[in-house]
């Protein structure tokens, strides 16, 4: 399951830049436990170490005068068959595709990268 970008999806994502701000949606899935590379917090839940990746990315992404426009918990399926596979959905709007990748490619992103990591089981991430 995915949880990163393909060289190719950067690419497209950058040949289709507009030059102007976008949205990022993000339909998550979380793990049952959260799998730290280092084998710490192994009783953590995936949500749990998805929510420490949270409090720690929300204010790098204003300072690149991004903003969370939505975040919740995926409740119920009303269109559409088979069973809900997303727990949580969220919308950030960044100033730029150059913002959000500056952003995703700081050191100071990375350090938090790894609570992202280990609660996540997969994720889609769509610019819209």
């Amino acid at each position: 399951m995915a949880t990163q970008p393909r060289r190719e999806q950067i690419a497209a994502l950058l040949e289709n830049d507009k030059g102007g701000p976008i949205r990022m949606m993000n339909l998550l899935k979380f793990r049952e436990f959260a799998r730290y590379s280092d084998g710490t917090d192994a009783g953590l839940s995936g949500a749990e170490a998805y929510q420490r990746y949270a409090a720690e990315v929300v204010p790098i992404i204003s300072k690149t005068g991004g903003e969370v426009v939505f975040s919740g918990q995926a409740n119920t399926l009303v269109i559409g068959d088979g069973e809900l596979e997303w727990d949580m959905v969220s919308i950030v709007e960044y100033p730029s595709v150059a913002a959000f990748l500056g952003m995703t490619s700081s050191g100071e992103y990375q350090k938090t990268h790894g609570h992202r990591d280990a609660g996540l089981e997969h994720q889609l991430l769509v610019e819209c």
